[in-house]
């Protein structure tokens, strides 16, 4: 403690004052890497991953936080998983774990896959102001289309099958022409309108969904997207796709139809602003000419980032995806 008027210190004369000492644990001034953000950067450290082995989809092909995601994800799903699956341990531990009152109950760590697509379909619900717009479309063209001409597609294009799913990408893509907004992305306060039409196919594996990418769709042919759709979806399953696979799509779509799913409400794949989901195929009664008939529908929906897209240019996009799948030859003449 010090008391009033007692001395501090004591100056001798013509002494130099002592030059400030830098403590010896200050860090030295950390390089920048302008080509990476901070969030990328604060990630990838926190994951162990190189940023500069990232593909960045930013401006310039800056790194950003999405990025890391995506590897992240495609590192998770690509390793051999240290954790087997529950289905697996059930089968090797079918007994479990019991507790007090006999019922039998099992933990499991979640994997690395599973925690970074949980975080990022929370942080899709935070960051966008995201709607969905739902319709239907009469696949009964399309049906009729692939009876008639499915065998000749498959001898003619070495064993390719004609699915639907190239089908619904060609539509996109004529829609997405028509419709920049829904093709474009938000990077902070700038929108990016591609000039390209990358269609994100989401592919469901035991580790997870994963998301790889048809480059350049419209420039593709049906057998082509068919062929690249069946490659994808053998890969990801296997765990052999390449960060490259999975990164910088423009638009999305899932089908949840597979599994059975009459209708859902799919998540926006970040920096994507626009996803369609497809579902399952039924049979239901519809007018037509004034006439009840019975038709093979699909509920189509399409969840989009509000901040970029307006309402009414998410349903004539979806309008136009039903116009096209509904009459094919439309997407031929380019109508």
């Amino acid at each position: 403690m010090v008391v009033s008027e007692e001395p501090l210190a004591t100056f001798e004369e013509g002494a130099a004052a002592a030059a400030p000492v830098r403590p010896s644990s200050a860090p030295e001034p950390e390089e920048v890497d302008i080509g990476v953000s901070p969030a990328a950067r604060k990630l990838a450290a926190e994951a162990g991953i190189d940023p500069a082995a990232v593909d960045g989809t930013g401006r310039a092909g800056r790194v950003t936080k999405e990025d890391v995601q995506r590897a992240i994800e495609l590192e998770a799903g690509a390793e051999v998983e240290a954790v087997p699956s529950p289905a697996t341990q059930l089968a090797d531990d079918p007994a479990g774990a019991a507790d007090e009152e006999g019922r039998v109950e099992r933990r499991v760590p979640m994997t690395r896959l599973r925690a970074t697509i949980a975080r990022r379909l929370v942080e899709a619900q935070q960051t966008a102001a995201m709607l969905t717009t739902f319709n239907e479309v009469d696949m009964a063209p399309v049906m009729t289309m692939r009876s008639r001409y499915g065998e000749e597609f498959q001898e003619r294009h070495n064993g390719t099958r004609l699915g639907f799913m190239g089908f619904f990408v060609r539509a996109a893509v004529e829609a997405l022409k028509r419709f920049p907004s829904v093709n474009a992305s938000i990077d902070g306060n700038d929108i990016v309108y591609h000039g390209y039409y990358d269609i994100g196919v989401a592919v469901s594996t035991d580790r997870g969904l994963v998301v790889p990418v048809i480059r350049d769709a419209d420039a593709l042919a049906m057998h082509q997207i068919e062929d690249a759709i069946t490659e994808y979806g053998e890969r990801a399953r296997d765990g052999r796709l390449a960060i490259a696979d999975v990164s910088g799509g423009t638009f999305t779509i899932s089908n949840g139809g597979v599994f059975g799913s009459l209708l859902s409400t799919p998540i926006l794949n970040p920096p994507q602003t626009a996803i369609l989901g497809m579902h399952k195929i039924e049979d239901r009664p519809v007018v037509v000419d004034r006439e009840v008939v019975v038709r093979p529908m699909m509920y189509l929906a399409l969840s989009y980032d509000h901040r970029l897209i307006d309402g009414r240019e998410a349903v004539r996009f979806l309008v136009t995806m039903k116009e096209l799948v509904e009459d094919p030859a439309r997407m031929l003449l380019e109508l």
